[in-house]
């Protein structure tokens, strides 16, 4: 009986953070000239439109060129963070993984005010590096978190046999590790992407006159509001649900190629 009450549970609150989507998806091929629901017809002009608009292709193009950034970055910067935080000893580096969860704990407005505040100084607002270096630090708590988990699990009889066999540290890291860490990796990227392509409240603050995709969204529903809302916000649901399909595929992959 609890196992069924827990499904029913589970199902209900599925459901209620689903219907949204039951809304959005039917209003972008809405034929209406506002948001109106239901629908009274349909149409691909909302599509068209944003396709057709230069302003909307350049804010969604630069805001992929800043989730790529940050992708980089954040694992650049990750990685060695988290083989430090998961086998480093030494004094204060319970204290630094507590901190590395702050991005995550602090709210987004707090962050960004600080942020505003220190890259101006140095000249960083309204610079596609300044957002970049900004998604990083919101970015950089998932990756530590995901690589983490994937770098506690991993067998180190594999390391000590490769080190025995003559093998240095940075053949073992790259022959060794990263392999067995690839779904870590690649979540841990996904993450950052996905926290970098949707965040909205630091672009406010950094972006300047230079358009994110959020930032245009959120300009565009403050001052006119059309169903071309709908169409990106389609959009962006369609590439998340296509970057998750392709992580499911590599980890589906990399279970079939384990050894049993």
């Amino acid at each position: 009986m609890s196992r069924v009450l827990l499904r029913v549970v589970c199902g209900l609150v599925f459901f209620f953070l689903l219907v949204p989507l039951l809304i959005v998806f039917p209003l972008s091929f809405s034929s209406a000239p506002f948001l109106q629901f239901p629908p009274p017809g349909f149409s691909w002009q909302w599509y068209e439109r944003y396709l057709g608009d230069p302003v909307w292709i350049a804010a969604t193009w630069r805001s992929l060129e800043i989730a790529i950034a940050t992708v980089i970055l954040s694992l650049l910067l990750g990685l060695p963070l988290t083989f430090s935080l998961v086998r480093g000893r030494y004094p204060g580096r319970v204290l630094l993984d507590r901190l590395m969860a702050t991005p995550m704990i602090v709210p987004t407005i707090v962050t960004s005010i600080a942020i505003y505040g220190l890259f101006a100084r140095w000249q960083l607002v309204g610079t596609w590096w300044g957002l970049a270096l900004a998604h990083t630090l919101l970015a950089l708590p998932f990756v530590v978190i995901v690589c983490g988990a994937g770098l506690r699990g991993l067998d180190r009889g594999l390391e000590d046999a490769a080190e025995g066999l003559g093998a240095g540290r940075w053949t073992i890291l790259r022959r060794v590790i990263l392999p067995q860490m690839s779904s870590s990796l690649v979540s841990a990227a996904l993450l950052a992407f996905i926290t970098s392509f949707d965040e909205v409240v630091v672009a406010i603050f950094l972006a300047g006159s230079r358009m994110t995709l959020p930032k245009k969204m959120f300009d565009n529903i403050r001052m006119e509001i059309d169903p071309t809302i709908a169409a990106v916000s389609v959009l962006q649901i369609l590439l998340i649900a296509l970057a998750l399909g392709v992580v499911a595929i590599l980890n589906r992959g990399r279970e079939e190629l384990a050894p049993r």
